[in-house]
């Protein structure tokens, strides 16, 4: 980390964020010519430090995690004042890390349907949910989503996004290699009638950007990529704001809140690094990108005379709506292998259900699962009427690891304004800031929508030569974790929004958000690359309207 008091204190623009939107933000104000601070709460991590530990990942957080935050001094509050630790359920955690969640993540590169933009005016608004359209359309977004899969880099074949309007351009890479698994269930899609498509990611297939191809290694989800193939932003887009010299770097610093002049406006930060010093920053303006868990803490914790329930809060919108994805599946036993150890393990999917379901709002996409590690099978794939020790259970693992695997997907959410960010007054931090205190669940209408995919996703595997299957019926709860979206959600109206189309929030000049917060619904899919796309699209404008 770069000495605090060695460094100006003033900016032409601060990122709070180095993830998915914060890492874009920053690159494109920085070859801009715009002087940028970039704030990082987390560490730089080398591949050795994410490390390979099976039992602590950030796909397996129950003993730890690898990506950060810190287990200690991190905590939030749920239901009833339970204290919740990073690694525990409930918490809702991102990767805290230079580059955010995609250090680690799957990279799964979706573009959302020109549909999910529209999801009220398509279905009505359910009864007790807070269903809306959003402000801007696919069409809106479409070169945007060029812009991130051509500069961060993904793998696919436009050709089969049959769900989507005709690409203007092809993907910059060709998909990846199917493994045996892969295989067997395209040609289960096929038996089926439904669409069959390359999984578009994030990870190069071949050598671009002067780093290399994946080597399809079995450690993909959840871990940093052995040979840097894995585009996030760290790789990307920061490296180019860093190379431009325009865009200063700091780790292991956490903003306290945002500061304002005797009229409200917003000036900069304050923010605490780990050894307790605390320092101020000014910029012209101010671009907020942690994610949608802490960019709503971080504006409720900046009351102001003007606004004394958080800035941008002034109509009570600032951590509703709060959304993740639900993720109903099948899980299936075959006679034969699947497994072949070719990684990263999901590159076949269907589309066929995201929309057009008689009675359900909404749908989502199915995919198969990439490698799950023997300890996460054992957790989470095995069947219920087989014990969970002794000699029958080993048996089952020695005998079916290799033959045993699941169809999933995330779900569009009905978003529910009881689903909620806010602060425990009563809970601080390692820093002394007031913790998030999480409470509702998403709207009951999404456990339909998961039960009806559950369904499409045992079909599949029973075409593909399932010859036993079982799942887990949905249950209603909070759902908020690494996909979380919407607390500061876009809209043309101050009183149901709290940033306008062009992710600026109301009643401030020079005030944004970059990342999944403004979403006002979360789609059927993996949503990184609209978070890209969106921030992209975002410092864009800002530039252009300087």
């Amino acid at each position: 980390m770069t000495d605090q008091a060695a460094i100006n204190t003033h900016y032409d623009a601060i990122v709070v964020g180095s993830g998915a939107g914060g890492g874009i933000a920053a690159g494109l104000l920085a070859e801009s010519g715009k002087k940028v601070l970039l704030l990082e709460r987390g560490q730089a991590l080398r591949f050795a430090d994410v490390g390979r530990d099976h039992l602590r990942n950030q796909r397996l957080s129950q003993y730890g995690h690898n990506a950060g935050p810190n287990i200690d001094g991190n905590p939030r509050t749920g239901e009833e004042g339970r204290v919740i630790r990073p690694h525990e359920n409930g918490y809702q955690n991102n990767a805290a890390a230079f580059g955010g969640g995609t250090l680690v993540y799957a990279g799964q590169a979706w573009r959302f349907m020109p549909q999910d933009f529209q999801m009220a005016s398509i279905y009505g608004v359910p009864e007790g949910s807070s269903l809306a359209d959003w402000p801007i359309r696919y069409e809106d977004l479409m070169p945007y989503y060029e812009q991130a899969e051509w500069n961060i880099g993904v793998c696919g074949d436009h050709q089969h996004m049959t769900h989507l309007p005709a690409y203007e351009k092809s993907y910059p890479m060709p998909p990846l290699e199917l493994s045996r698994k892969s295989t067997v269930f395209r040609e289960g899609l096929q038996r089926l009638g439904w669409q069959d498509l390359p999984m578009p990611r994030l990870i190069n297939s071949v050598p671009y950007n002067g780093r290399p191809a994946c080597v399809h290694c079995q450690h993909c989800v959840g871990f940093a990529c052995p040979v840097d193939a894995k585009n996030g932003t760290q790789n990307t887009m920061i490296e180019r704001a860093l190379a431009s010299d325009n865009c200063t770097l700091l780790t292991g610093v956490m903003v306290r809140q945002l500061t304002v002049d005797s009229s409200g406006h917003v000036t900069g930060i304050s923010t605490i690094d780990d050894t307790g010093n605390v320092h101020d920053f000014t910029a012209s303006v101010v671009v907020l990108s942690g994610g949608a868990v802490e960019t709503a803490r971080l504006l409720l914790n900046s009351a102001t005379t003007q606004e004394p329930n958080g800035i941008g809060n002034n109509s009570d919108q600032v951590g509703r709506h709060l959304q993740g994805h639900y993720y109903p599946g099948g899980i299936g036993l075959f006679e034969s292998d699947l497994y072949d150890g070719f990684g990263p393990g999901a590159a076949i999917a269907t589309c066929q259900f995201n929309h057009g379901n008689d009675g359900i709002v909404g749908g989502g996409m199915l995919a198969d699962d990439d490698i799950l590690l023997p300890i996460i099978f054992w957790k989470r794939s095995l069947p219920p009427d087989l014990p969970k020790w002794g000699h029958a259970n080993k048996q089952f693992m020695r005998e079916n690891y290799h033959r045993v695997s699941d169809i999933r997907g995330p779900v569009q959410e009905i978003p529910s304004p009881d689903g909620r960010v806010t602060i425990d007054p009563q809970v601080r931090d390692r820093y002394g800031i007031p913790v998030v205190h999480l409470s509702g669940t998403t709207h009951p209408e999404t456990l339909r929508t998961a039960r009806f995919m559950r369904e499409r996703a045992k079909e599949w595997l029973q075409a593909s030569g399932a010859v036993k299957i079982w799942s887990t019926e949905p249950e209603l709860s909070l759902s908020g974790g690494q996909h979380q979206a919407g607390t500061c959600r876009m809209g043309d109206d101050p009183q149901s929004s709290v940033v306008d189309r062009w992710s600026k929030v109301h009643g401030h000049d020079n005030l944004f958000i970059a990342d999944g917060s403004v979403h006002v619904t979360n789609g059927g899919f993996n949503p990184v690359l609209t978070i890209m796309a969106l921030a992209w699209r975002t410092t864009e404008n800002i530039i252009k309207t300087w």
